[in-house]
């Protein structure tokens, strides 16, 4: 077995004046989103991009963690290691650490005191550079016992950032609250999120519903126009007849059923041109970029032209948070066509149907396996050369039931947080589970507000 496999440590006897120990690390963003994590610390210097280029953050969090953590490694697990106790430090932090920069910690042993076993070592930390960055003492008590253990093999941690989800809400604030009808909003859950998004300037309520039910909720919608009907269907043909007179430019979903609601949509003429589908926007830990699932909701089993006007719609809205040409997976069980498969002879027939205009505004590639959609490592491994492949915007299921799994597994198991809309209708339409959380709600209704920008 490797030496360095094992951590041995140097006991008090053996320690010698003069003696050093060192240990690298170059410092990434994700070090500051696991300090944040870990200590509960999320004071916007040390979360908010805004902060991060002040030297008041450099100083107190990445010096904080660098001096006490890259130094304190050194003795737990060098000099001299296992069994050391670590009683106090005194740093002066000298100039400013920023992302990217790589810190060695250097500790030499300055002096013993063999009444306790007590050791002071001299600190520094240098950059890439060679430059001082920390200089200090530290001072501990050191093992009187000969300690070899094997080193243990630490657990990946991912920390999401859900950078995508804020880029949302920011390109989205700002501007004129769009008129919005929220139908049947009868729950706690479904008004606050029409209040919430209110607050936040995104939408302007139009609440349909039992009037009594609803003030019974106790938020506070004095402000609102407030349209009262008692049952849910026709509740949702009000929300289409303000779409339809102009006097509303989304439809939220409240306390009612799915189909009642789009029931309402289709029958009573507020459909559009092309495919209503549903699409989320998936932000993924790890994954590069905002992730656009569809259709997870709408189209059980869809045949070619409905996955056209699916794609169509992924497109639009891909276009509409500013991914110029977004690159389109046409998911399948495997990379190769075969009739046995039907999902994979539509995916090579939308490639062609782009290939010859008939989609636009994107790249398009499948059949691809999920891995090779996201990973570029496994498609290289498959021999797969593409332009989607590793890096994928816009994820096509080939039914309802892959696309509910896929994205329940991203979410439910993968810490993703998901956003939803509905597309094809003539106006966009906003769908929320009561297992969302607020931030997702509220990016639902801003994914919503992009697009009727966009259409407008």
């Amino acid at each position: 077995m490797p030496e360095n496999e094992f951590i041995e440590n140097r006991i008090f006897d053996e320690l010698t004046l003069g003696e050093r120990a060192s240990l690298s690390h170059t410092v990434t963003q994700r070090d500051i989103d696991l300090f944040a994590t870990v200590t509960g610390d999320v004071n916007p210097a040390h979360v908010d991009p805004e902060y991060a280029q002040t030297d008041m953050f450099h100083h107190v969090i990445i010096h904080g963690m660098w001096g006490a953590g890259l130094i304190s490694a050194v003795l737990g697990t060098k000099l001299p290691g296992p069994g050391t106790i670590y009683l106090g430090q005194e740093l002066r932090f000298r100039h400013p650490v920023n992302i990217g920069d790589t810190i060695t910690a250097t500790l030499t042993v300055k002096e013993k005191k063999p009444e306790k076993g007590d050791v002071t070592l001299d600190c520094v930390c240098v950059n890439q550079d060679g430059q001082a960055v920390i200089t200090g003492t530290a001072f501990i008590r050191a093992p009187m016992e000969k300690v070899r253990l094997k080193r243990m093999v630490l657990p990946e941690v991912v920390v999401g950032r859900h950078d995508a989800l804020h880029d949302i809400l920011a390109r989205a604030a700002g501007a004129k609250p769009v008129p919005t009808a929220v139908v049947y909003p009868v729950d706690a859950i479904s008004l606050g999120a029409a209040v919430a998004a209110a607050e936040a300037g995104l939408i302007a309520p139009v609440l349909i519903g039992p009037a009594d039910r609803l003030r019974a909720l106790g938020l506070e919608i004095g402000a609102f126009r407030l349209i009262d009907i008692a049952e849910p269907a026709a509740a949702a043909a009000e929300g289409v007849r303000l779409a339809l007179a102009g006097d509303v430019r989304l439809l939220m979903k409240g306390e009612l059923h799915t189909d009642v609601l789009m029931h309402a949509v289709v029958s009573l003429g507020l459909r559009g041109e092309g495919q209503i589908s549903h699409v989320y926007l998936l932000d993924v830990p790890g994954y590069p970029r905002p992730l656009l699932l569809t259709d997870a909701a709408i189209n059980i089993t869809p045949g070619l032209e409905e996955k056209a006007g699916i794609i169509r719609n992924a497109i639009g809205l891909a276009h509409a948070i500013g991914i110029a040409l977004p690159k389109v997976a046409i998911l399948a069980a495997v990379e190769t066509v075969t009739p046995r498969q039907p999902s994979t002879l539509d995916a090579a027939a939308l490639c062609k149907m782009a290939d010859r205009g008939q989609i636009t505004g994107a790249v398009l590639d499948g059949p691809l396996a999920f891995d090779n959609a996201v990973s570029a490592a496994a498609a290289a491994e498959k021999g797969i050369v593409s332009r989607v492949a590793g890096q994928a915007d816009i994820l096509v299921v080939p039914d309802l039931e892959a696309g509910n799994m896929l994205a329940k597994q991203l979410t439910f198991m993968s810490g993703a947080e998901a956003a939803g809309i509905v597309l094809g209708a003539k106006i966009p339409i906003i769908l929320t589970s009561r297992a969302d959380s607020e931030r997702t709600r509220l990016a639902s209704c801003a994914l919503a507000v992009l697009v009727s920008r966009a259409v407008v």
